[in-house]
């Protein structure tokens, strides 16, 4: 693994920029996820969000319940297909009209620490499941473009045994290698905050107007 400052405004591992002293133009974000689409997974697991999760992996699940029944969950699948889960304020998907399909690439934007970083995923897998618990929903993997290495899986479910409705996230990651050194609690602080506001998001995306 190669580490070099890149240029004055960024900071390459090996050929991925993975931090940014300054905001990325659009021009330079829409070029670097047209660079990813093609890419391989920076990940071996591919898919695993759906069964059983590599141990060797950090694991991290959360959930919160946005309501009870079938208009509720209409509600919360439309909510998905927005990428609702991260409108947050500090970070910003490239980009929100993406469509939900297995193939599809975006990059999330955040700044923290003083630094940028531009993380791109690609779409691995749909779910989309009618029966005693409908569940709708899609994973992402990391490619090389990426301060991590995983896998995210965002899921919507009914239940109608007891009419509950989920926002469910499950996800497994690691480090890139320099990262176990200079950045892991970082990355961690970030991980955790994303998780517990597209929780809100996922609330408030409940009740706020759908016509859009």
């Amino acid at each position: 693994m190669r580490w070099s400052s890149g240029s004055r405004s960024q900071w390459r591992i090996d050929k991925a920029i993975l931090f940014l002293l300054t905001k990325p133009s659009e021009e330079q974000i829409r070029n670097i996820i047209a660079a990813q689409r093609n890419a391989t997974f920076s990940y071996p697991d591919v898919g695993a969000t759906s069964g059983t999760l590599p141990a060797r992996f950090r694991v991290d699940h959360n959930r919160v319940r946005l309501g009870a029944g079938e208009a509720t969950f209409n509600r919360a699948v439309v909510a998905v297909k927005r990428w609702e889960m991260f409108n947050l304020g500090w970070v910003q998907l490239c980009w929100p009209d993406a469509s939900i399909a297995v193939g599809t690439t975006v990059a999330m934007l955040a700044s923290s620490f003083g630094l940028w970083t531009l993380n791109a995923c690609r779409i691995v897998y749909l779910i989309a499941e009618d029966g005693p618990v409908s569940r709708y929903g899609f994973a992402y993997g990391t490619l090389p473009e990426h301060v991590a290495r995983g896998e995210e899986r965002f899921q919507v479910e009914w239940n109608r045994a007891d009419d509950s409705v989920w926002y469910d996230i499950v996800a497994f990651s690691q480090p890139n290698q320099i990262l176990t050194r200079l950045g892991y609690p970082a990355m961690r602080i970030s991980q955790k905050r994303f998780a517990h506001d597209s929780k809100r998001a996922m609330v408030r995306a409940m009740t706020t107007d759908d016509r859009r």
